[in-house]
């Protein structure tokens, strides 16, 4: 299968579904990211898309889309969408990631709402959440537990951002274990990523 991944910012997706992708990957399937900004008031801009290049070598996708944005000033705009279109078009996936809509980040807001467009016509659309992410309740669970460790190496590829949590003597890859392990407990296994459905269609032969 092709599988499509959005994130706002560059390490959105690795928080997201990163482990979820590495499985897709190591399974045969063809994986893809599109990366709607720059990643620039969180960073240096040229760091962190080195960051996401090596995160996306290490997952071992197929493609790595830019949107061009600057970081913070992401709209849901026609012009936004097209871009997103136009990647649908040219990967043409069987499943989309993207981040949920509910969050205190005017730009995952965005992309979000643009995202919802541009996958209207896409028959498996999963939201994923980030530590910004509000009001988040999961219905869709993977099992991680094989693939833990490799996504939290993935997240540490992002090592201009692993202490960015505004929280003290708490980095990003302690946070990424801890809610695995919560929606692994709400999935009935140890470790898991939870997912929202925008929409699944499954068929039975």
């Amino acid at each position: 299968m092709n599988i499509l991944a959005i994130g706002p910012h560059p390490d959105d997706i690795e928080i997201g579904c990163g482990g979820s992708l590495i499985k897709y990957a190591q399974a045969g399937n063809n994986v893809y990211l599109m990366i709607l900004t720059d990643g620039a008031f969180g960073g240096d801009s040229e760091i962190r898309k080195r960051e996401q290049e090596e995160a996306a070598k290490f997952i071992g996708v197929k493609g790595l889309y830019w949107g061009g944005y600057r970081d913070t000033e992401l709209g849901c705009t026609r012009e936004l969408i097209v871009k997103i279109d136009k990647v649908i078009a040219d990967v043409k996936p069987e499943v989309v990631f993207f981040n949920f809509w509910a969050d205190v980040h005017q730009d995952h807001r965005a992309a979000a709402q643009a995202a919802v467009s541009a996958t209207r016509y896409i028959k498996e659309v999963l939201f994923y959440e980030v530590p910004s992410t509000q009001h988040f309740e999961p219905d869709i669970f993977v099992d991680i537990e094989d693939v833990l460790e490799k996504k939290i190496q993935l997240l540490g590829l992002h090592s201009s951002q692993v202490n960015r949590t505004r929280v003290e003597n708490l980095t990003i890859l302690e946070s990424a274990k801890s809610c695995a392990n919560f929606r692994g407990f709400q999935g009935r296994v140890k470790y898991a990523e939870g997912f929202k459905s925008v929409r699944m269609l499954r068929e039975i032969k």
